[in-house]
This record gives C-alpha cells, structure tokens and sequence, in this order.
C-alpha cells in the first residue's frame, strides 16, 4: 500500500488545534505563572483535506504516536517563550508528516565484483598467515 502523494504538511496547519499550558522547564519567576508550553493537536480522522488512504497511511507510518482516536500530538517545552515553542512544534509536525510521506527506496541486490572477492580471498589468507606465524606452527614443518 503506497500513499498518494501529499507534499505540503503547511496546509494541514488549518486543521490543527494549538493548546498552551504551563512549562515544566527553565523560566525561573515565569515558569509557575506563564504559559509556555505548547502542545499541537491534529486529529487524522477528521482532516477533510487528506485522502481517506492517505489517512490510513498516517495512522501506520506514525503508529505510537497517534492515540486510539486517531489524533497526533506534539508539544514543546524546551524554549522559554510560548511564540518560539510554537514555531518549533510547528516544525517539528512539518518533518514528521513529510517523512512519514515519504517513500523509502527500495535497495536492488547486487553481486560481488570479481576484485572485491580476490581482495577478500587475499586479506583472509594475510590474516591465516600472520596467525600461523604467530603459533609457531611454520617453525615445526621445517
């Protein structure tokens, strides 16, 4: 099952819910009194501009991180500032929705060349002889 192509997560920023609560992190005074933190809420099931195979290629690409609703939530709370928390909640759904849509490159076997199996052939048996020397083994044929 591949997905149809969807190449501009910015337009499903119009679908999103941004909610601001209180930070956990650095802020000194502010942290008990502002509101930094940032968490952004896309509800997959209900986008009404992806494709319903789309939707389902979403929801297994992002597996763990979609909750038994169907919604992805990312949030922030390392920046001391609600605006900058937004931004990088913002970019940080903006990758995830463009590597979830992207499609991997399927990798086509290849054979040895005939100089990588002689030089293979060559350092195995450097490495043979150098042990052989090592345990004396070449001092009792002679």
């Amino acid at each position: 099952m591949e997905p149809d192509s969807f190449s501009d997560p910015d337009l499903l920023l119009s679908e999103c819910s941004f909610i601001a609560s209180r930070s956990s992190g650095k802020g000194g005074q502010n942290v008990n009194k502002v509101s930094t933190k940032v968490s952004l809420r896309f509800n997959i099931g209900l986008s009404g501009i992806l494709t319903p195979g789309q939707k389902a290629w979403l929801i297994v690409k992002l597996g763990g991180r979609v909750s038994l609703n169907g919604v992805l939530q990312i949030t922030s709370q390392k920046e001391r500032t609600q605006l900058a928390n937004k931004k990088a909640v913002i970019e940080r759904f903006r990758l995830l929705i463009l590597k979830a849509f992207e499609i991997p490159i399927k990798r086509k076997a290849t054979k040895p060349s005939k100089s990588s199996k002689e030089r293979r052939l060559k350092d195995k048996s450097r490495i043979a002889d150098k042990k052989a020397e090592r345990s004396g083994y070449m001092d009792n044929e002679g």
